[in-house]
């Protein structure tokens, strides 16, 4: 057995209840003018207000920037990055969802290297480091507090891309479960399955011969030794915690288990790289303008089901790691444990119309980067069938 694994993360991650209160100190080491970004609703909360002075009386000139939309308009980072330039920011911070975690990215890299974010579209195009970023997740999902990924909705192209480079991995992540406990039950379920989406994805993704220059040929290389390891803890404590943080969102145990298995998620994917899932739900998205974790769960089963007969050793230890008896249960029984968070579980049901089934498939197979990662060949066919299927509710003729 090759047992190659690599790892990219920030410099320094902190977990743990409390710890967003080392902010200031941290910041301080990085940086004497940080720029804050994070959204409207979040501004005016009483825990980011006592974060911004704690980066006041660390000794940092500080300006908030609340202008953060979901799903990130790329003409909203570029207008961001240049109001923000008179203050001539050394450090950006983002506090909140992945969102503002991807604006934060996004500012700092055009402030470091100037021009649009459609300049660095796709793989390896960030020419070198951007300003250092702090990033403090106030929900538990994405995992952008730890991956090479910034996700931008672009309106000429009727689509969310992607900009993936390790320059965008923020130098120090924070995240303190506290953040979460006001999380209403619908935004931890959304969150949630995005996160436990990322595990399964990274640990069932293809398995690549681990060449030398592999990791600067690709940011998303494949599974491997250390991301499975990640990927694994992560399916755990993610099974565990996630419907009970759902059912009582002051449940600080499973509060912990999710936000822990969010980030250790992000840590598996942000090397493995997601697949099918995540192609389709680019597209799904631009139409139906559904949160994206609504909609890659409400795939997951279908590409699982798609891709089983060349995962059968994953499912095996999947099942192990959520405490099911055998790799046969760990399809139907993630689509229930979504079902009963909520998530809907057909295309049709998150508003895809049957018209555009054809549509979404080849928009989906146009996403390669995507599409190269999933274990199991997928023909234009092939997509156009597994994207019927999940509209219509039947995973027996994906078997």
């Amino acid at each position: 057995m090759n047992l190659f694994g690599t790892l990219r993360a920030p410099q320094e991650l902190l977990f743990g209840a409390g710890q967003r209160h080392a902010l200031g100190g941290i910041a301080a080491a990085l940086g004497q003018r940080a720029l804050i970004v994070t959204d409207a609703r979040l501004a005016a909360d009483d825990d980011f207000v006592a974060l911004v002075g704690k980066v006041r009386d660390a000794g940092l000139a500080v300006l908030v920037d609340s202008s953060t939309l979901p799903d990130v308009p790329v003409e909203a980072a570029s207008t961001s990055a240049k109001e923000a330039r008179s203050f001539a920011p050394d450090l950006v911070i983002g506090i909140g969802g992945g969102s503002c975690l991807d604006m934060a990215k996004c500012v700092a890299l055009l402030l470091a290297h100037g021009g649009r974010s459609q300049d660095y579209y796709g793989e390896n195009n960030v020419p070198g480091p951007v300003l250092p970023i702090i990033a403090v997740p106030t929900t538990a999902g994405t995992g952008s507090e730890v991956t090479p990924v910034a996700v931008l909705s672009d309106s000429e192209r009727s689509l969310k891309v992607g900009i993936s480079s390790p320059h965008l991995i923020p130098t120090v992540s924070i995240c303190d479960p506290d953040l979460t406990m006001s999380c209403p039950p619908s935004l931890t379920a959304i969150a949630g399955a995005d996160a436990l989406t990322h595990a399964i994805e990274a640990f069932t993704a293809i398995r690549r011969d681990p060449v030398p220059g592999i990791t600067r040929q690709r940011v998303f290389i494949g599974k491997n030794e250390l991301s499975d390891q990640f990927a694994l803890r992560a399916i755990t404590l993610l099974w565990q915690g996630l419907e009970p943080a759902c059912r009582n969102g002051g449940d600080r145990a499973a509060r912990e288990k999710v936000m822990l298995g969010a980030t250790l998620a992000g840590l598996a994917f942000g090397v493995a790289g997601t697949a099918a899932a995540h192609a389709i739900q680019y597209p799904v998205g631009a139409l139906t303008h559904t949160a994206h974790g609504l909609g890659v769960a409400c795939l997951m089963p279908y590409v699982m089901t798609w891709n089983a007969p060349v995962i059968g050793n994953e499912l095996a230890r999947i099942a192990q790691a959520a405490g099911l008896d055998g790799p046969e249960e760990v399809i139907p029984e993630l689509a229930s444990l979504f079902a009963r968070i909520g998530i809907p579980s057909t295309l049709s049901e998150l508003g895809l119309e049957e018209s555009r089934i054809g549509w979404v498939a080849e928009q989906s197979m146009g996403i390669s980067r995507l599409i190269q990662n999933n274990p199991r060949p997928l023909t234009p066919e092939d997509m156009h069938n597994l994207v019927a299927a999940a509209h219509r509710g039947d995973r027996s003729s994906l078997s």
